[in-house]
Parts: structure tokens; sequence; C-alpha cells
């Protein structure tokens, strides 16, 4: 099977602070935390490394790792940022026909400040992952089975209903996994793709971000999920999605998606575990619990093994499952790929773990789909 990835590419420096040299304040009524660093101090840090990243370098080494005739489709700069990630890319079998690199803007890059609980507060300088055009697009590039578009920014954004207009010109499954900025943005130009993708992979902020654009269409408030007796709602079932002064329950918003065209609408809540709706209705599998070395690729992973899975016709229970161990494997390292699994591992792990990963399914009646 062959697969195309598109978007991001970052040389990544990833400092490692311990808990008790930098101090984290968390807000009282919000959902958010805050990294204190001392102005004008010296800051001892445990380890101090540098990676390559980024969503589209990210998620084609899981497609290699998984079995899949990879390619990418990134612009880098004429700096040794790009050469480091040309040879990464290369050694773990990513073709780089479809890499293209400018000259007025350097490589990618970022700056992630691990510490606590090991999500860390990233710096972002996106160079030349901004620089996409329409016209560099080639036709024979999206002769896939899989295209893969990770998070877009500024002109790349633009291009992003062309990327997914070719791709289903060539007949290939389309599987994007969009950023917040890329959704608060352009969100027009992202709803009238919705039908011509199969797989929408996003976390809850992104989901957030939807909110009230898909208001206007549906409306607010909708059904809530029904709880076997004795059953606590899992956080995101009792939240729901919010911004802007509007709410949306899980099922209203999953619901409202599909009826848009999409195949699966994935919704990841971190240590929570994650949702699938489709058709048949919505699945959740609780998270795999390890210890967290840094959160960082953990999204790419799920997402890229998600769409792996699918694309092989595999059962969506097992694509689900296998997401989630490989994205808990990507987690208990510091960096956003070395724990990415080969197919044989993941497999091996899906039958030892399958047991542990106890599914909750509401049919799409009990959904209200």
């Amino acid at each position: 099977m062959k697969v195309l990835t598109i978007g991001g590419a970052m040389h990544d420096s990833i400092a490692i602070i311990e808990s008790e040299r930098i101090e984290r304040m968390v807000m009282r009524n919000a959902d958010t935390s805050f990294l204190l660093l001392e102005e004008g101090r010296k800051t001892e840090a445990h380890d101090i490394s540098t990676h390559c990243g980024g969503g589209a370098v990210n998620t084609a080494v899981s497609f290699a790792r998984l079995g899949f005739d990879t390619s990418t489709l990134i612009k880098l700069g004429k700096d040794q940022r790009a050469d480091e990630i040309l040879t990464r890319l290369e050694s773990e079998g990513v073709s780089t026909r479809w890499v293209m690199r400018d000259s007025t803007a350097p490589t990618g890059a970022s700056l992630l400040i691990a510490s606590h609980d090991r999500n860390a507060a990233v710096f972002t300088f996106r160079g030349a992952n901004t620089l996409l055009r329409e016209s560099e697009l080639q036709d024979n590039a999206f002769a896939v089975d899989l295209v893969y578009i990770s998070s877009l920014s500024n002109e790349s954004a633009d291009c992003f209903p062309q990327l997914v207009k070719k791709a289903k010109a060539q007949g290939a499954l389309v599987a994007t996994n969009p950023g917040v900025r890329q959704l608060s943005a352009r969100t027009g130009p992202f709803y009238e793709t919705l039908s011509d993708i199969d797989i929408l992979s996003i976390n809850q902020t992104e989901a957030d971000a939807l909110v009230p654009y898909l208001v206007t269409s549906v409306g607010e408030g909708g059904p809530t999920l029904p709880l076997l007796p004795d059953e606590e709602p899992l956080t995101l079932v009792a939240r729901g999605f919010s911004n802007g002064g509007y709410d949306i329950t899980l099922p209203h918003f999953t619901k409202a998606m599909l009826e848009r065209g999409l195949k699966y609408v994935v919704i990841t809540a971190g240590s929570d575990g994650a949702f699938v709706a489709s058709q048949d209705g919505l699945l959740f599998c609780p998270a795999h619990h390890i210890d967290v070395a840094g959160t960082a690729g953990g999204g790419d992973a799920f997402a890229s093994t998600f769409a792996a899975f699918i694309t092989l016709g595999k059962p969506l229970e097992n694509a689900i499952k296998a997401a989630t161990l490989n994205s808990a494997s990507v987690i208990s390292s510091i960096d956003t790929q070395t724990g990415l699994l080969g197919v044989d591992q993941l497999q091996n792990n899906l039958k030892e773990m399958t047991q542990e990963l106890t599914l909750r399914h509401w049919t799409a009646q009990e959904a209200g789909f």
C-alpha cells in the first residue's frame, strides 16, 4: 500500500527540566497550566537533545514502520536542518522524491520545554513550512492508496482544498489532522472539503475551535449519550465542546460532522482515551497508561496508525486499539519518533494487551446518528 504524507517538517530541540527546577501554575477555572521560567537566570536542564519532527515527517516514519510504501511532500530550506531531516527520512525508507527546498526561508524549527507531566511547552518557528503553493503540486504525487494531510499554516493552509481535490481525483483515501490555527482561520474552506475527507482526526482543543461555525447550521446543545447503571460519564461525554459562548454535546458534534460526508471522526482526549464516530455508532477506547516522557508526537502516532489500519481494511476495533498502543509507545520517549512501533511489534502488543483495552460502544441509535 502506498501513502503520501503532507505537512510540516521541523527540527526539534528538546530541553528536559526537572520538576523541582521549574514552577508550574494551574488555572483553577480553566483546563490550562503554565510553566514558569525565572527571568535572567540559568535553569539547569536534565538533558537537551535534537531530533527531526513535524506532522508530515512523524507520520511518514510511522507509516514506513507499519510497512507502507511511503513518500512525503514537505518544504524545507536550504540549510543544515533540511539535510538532517532528509537523512532521517532516507534512513527510515521514506521517499523524498516530492520534497521541495526553498531558498527564501529556513527549515522550520521547534523548541520544546518538558517538565512536570512532560506535556511540553513549545516554541515554534514555521519557516519554509508556510510556503507551499498550489502551482507546485504535481498530480502524480497523489497516485497512492492514502493521502495523509497533517496540520498546515499560512500560505500552505490555503492549499488544503486543492490537496484534497487532487487526492480524490487519484482515487486515494484522504485522512487529515488539521491544527487549531488552520481550523480557526480557514474554517469555511475546511468545511467545504469535508465531503471528500474519509478520516478526520482532531483533539478536544481542535474540536472546540469548530464549535462556533458548526452551531450556525446545527444549533447548540444536543442529546447526551446513555449510560449504564452506575457508569461514570467520561470527561468529554460530560463536557462536550465549547467555544465563544457556544456549547455542543459529543454525539451532536460527531453526528453533524458525519452528515457532512466524513466516514470516520476521531477525537482524542489525552489520558482519557479516544472516540471514533462512524455510521455504526460511537466507539471509545481508554488510554494505555504508561510512564510519560513527553507528549509530543502522540497525536501523530494515533492518527497515522488509525488511518493505516483503516486503509488496510482492518476492523474498526483493531484500528482504535492499535492507534492507542502506538501512541502510548511514542509518549514513553521524549521525542516524536523513537517509540513508533514496527508492524510486527504492534501486532504482538495488540495480542498481549487487547483484553486490557476494554472498548465502550454506543450504537448509531443510542448515539442519535
